[in-house]
């Protein structure tokens, strides 16, 4: 692990170091998305020579540089596939809150028909403590009618 990072550590310094202005054709290393558009560049022939200058054989320069790009090429596939744009987010959020707008109107309107079946139920309890006291009065008219009777006053 500890060469991988050394070679990793090299071809990176190896990169930044690289002269600019070169003469000649230069091969360039790229990641290009399905939309077309650019990740990242490597300028790959910079960086073997780069690292040939620091006395790395021409193949294994290339083998280091091949290594590198693909590294970079995999680990910013990785990350690029955690990542949702812009639009998918707020695709999202408009949908959750057409949810949250949903479910507070069904939280109301079961408030409503509570309210509306509780007062429906205090009513007819309400008739039916009257008619529960109006038989109740009936009786005790009745029952002290009959004491009367029987001379038990």
């Amino acid at each position: 692990m500890s060469a991988y990072k050394r070679v990793v550590q090299l071809g990176f310094n190896a990169y930044s170091s690289s002269i600019v202005n070169r003469v000649g054709h230069r091969q360039i290393s790229q990641l290009v998305k399905s939309n077309g558009k650019r990740a990242f560049l490597v300028d790959t022939l910079a960086l073997v020579r780069s690292l040939e200058a620091q006395g790395v054989p021409s193949k294994q320069a290339e083998a280091i540089t091949s290594a590198i790009t693909e590294v970079l090429n995999d680990s910013l596939e990785n990350v690029s596939q955690s990542f949702v744009s812009k639009a998918e987010m707020q695709k999202s959020e408009m949908l959750q809150e057409a949810n949250l707008s949903k479910f507070k109107s069904e939280v109301k309107s079961s408030q409503v028909l509570i309210y509306t079946l509780n007062k429906k139920l205090s009513g007819k309890e309400e008739g039916r403590n009257l008619y529960v006291d109006k038989e109740r009065g009936e009786e005790d008219e009745s029952g002290n009618d009959k004491s009367c009777i029987n001379g038990e006053l």
